[in-house]
């Protein structure tokens, strides 16, 4: 046994699958895109012609383009400065309850197994103008009615709303996981010394988790930047792309108008703004969080 794993042969036999199908399903979809983003190309012909980089200029000079990145950074600022934080509260209480804490963690996490097109047709019915929860409420202390996903002013946010509300129990039951992994000793240290709950929370339980907050974010950053069934089944972007985002703006281009070349150009951007953030993220940030050992 020693004798073989001591062979290359037998570590690339065992790579070889997987690298398979890394290419197959990631790398070659992403030269795929990258050589038909520099062609003008309707998706079913077999005319494909080549026009070089027209598609990226006309897209960064597209002003729905940009409002749609704007949308993505609304999903980035709200989830790193809204969702984040009440991921981090709601685990901290949830961590500290003695009884039927697994019922508040199945919960949390129900929503995040529901499929996206039945939350946001649930949460259709809550925003409805006319009989929907929110507006019934309001109406109790004499507020007109709003139009949550009609309305510029209010869809963008109740979309926010929605794919936060979708999302943040996976996230709880993640930082909650690293929460309970922490050694009692500590806290129990810590309220010998006199330190009170909210104390101990803010000087030993959240710097200790850390590294599972900096997963948390990276994955929300990752999640704003794709972003599309959300806001595909409750305003498919509208109204008049008030709630596109990148993702959607490049499915109408390049599914409705036929422009498949066009919609890959877009594809290839969304790309290289995720990669660009990330890579950011992690340069700046995620770096400097150091491994926790207890």
């Amino acid at each position: 046994m020693d004798k073989t794993l001591r062979k290359p042969l037998t570590y690339i036999l065992f790579v070889l699958p997987a690298l398979i199908l890394f290419i197959a399903f990631f790398i070659y979809p992403i030269m795929d895109a990258i050589y038909y983003s520099f062609t003008s190309w309707n998706g079913i012909s077999k005319n494909v012609k080549f026009i070089g980089i027209e598609n990226y200029t006309t897209v960064m000079s597209d002003g729905e383009f940009w409002s749609s990145v704007k949308n993505n950074g609304y999903f980035i600022l709200f989830s790193l400065f809204i969702q984040v934080p009440i991921i981090i509260i709601f685990s901290l209480l949830i961590s500290n309850v003695k009884r039927l804490r697994g019922l508040y963690k199945t919960a949390v996490f129900m929503p995040s197994v529901m499929s996206t097109a039945v939350i946001g047709i649930l949460w259709g019915f809550i925003y409805e103008p006319d009989i929907g929860l929110f507006n019934q409420i309001l109406s109790v202390f004499g507020v007109e009615k709003i139009y949550w996903l009609s309305d510029k002013s209010w869809a963008m946010i109740s979309i926010l709303i929605t794919n936060a509300w979708q999302w943040t129990g996976f996230y709880i039951v993640m930082v909650l996981a690293a929460i309970l992994s922490i050694p009692k000793e500590l806290d129990e240290a810590a309220m010998i010394d006199g330190a009170t709950g909210v104390q101990r929370a803010i000087r030993i339980t959240v710097p200790l988790i850390m590294p599972i907050i900096s997963v948390v974010i990276m994955l929300s950053i990752a999640g704003a930047m794709k972003a599309a069934d959300i806001v595909l089944v409750m305003t498919k972007g509208g109204p008049a792309g008030a709630t596109d985002v990148m993702a959607t703006f490049m499915l109408r281009n390049s599914i409705t108008s036929f422009k498949y070349g066009f919609g890959n150009s877009i594809a290839v951007l969304i790309f290289v703004f995720t990669l660009v953030i990330t890579a950011l993220y992690q340069f700046l940030v995620a770096r400097r969080v150091e491994r926790i050992e207890y």
